[in-house]
């Protein structure tokens, strides 16, 4: 385990332990979303390696994406 990990351990075993169930929560939350986004680069690259990709209208897709924000 790195050092900075080992030293956030340490620090949340000193706290009640309610909160340390909250950061507990809230730290295999992150985990599991950083895996499903790993999964989703995963199976990316491998349909770009199948050669499936598409080009891409950057312009088109800001448009898009500010659209979705309320932002034009």
């Amino acid at each position: 385990m790195v050092k900075s990990l080992e030293r956030a351990i340490a620090e949340v075993a000193n706290l009640p332990d309610a909160d340390q169930e909250d950061i507990g929560r809230k730290l295999l939350a992150h985990v599991d979303k950083l895996r499903a986004l790993r999964r989703d680069i995963d199976k990316g690259i491998q349909s770009l390696d199948r050669g499936e990709g598409r080009p891409l209208d950057i312009d088109a897709f800001l448009r898009q994406m500010n659209e979705g924000h309320g932002r034009s």
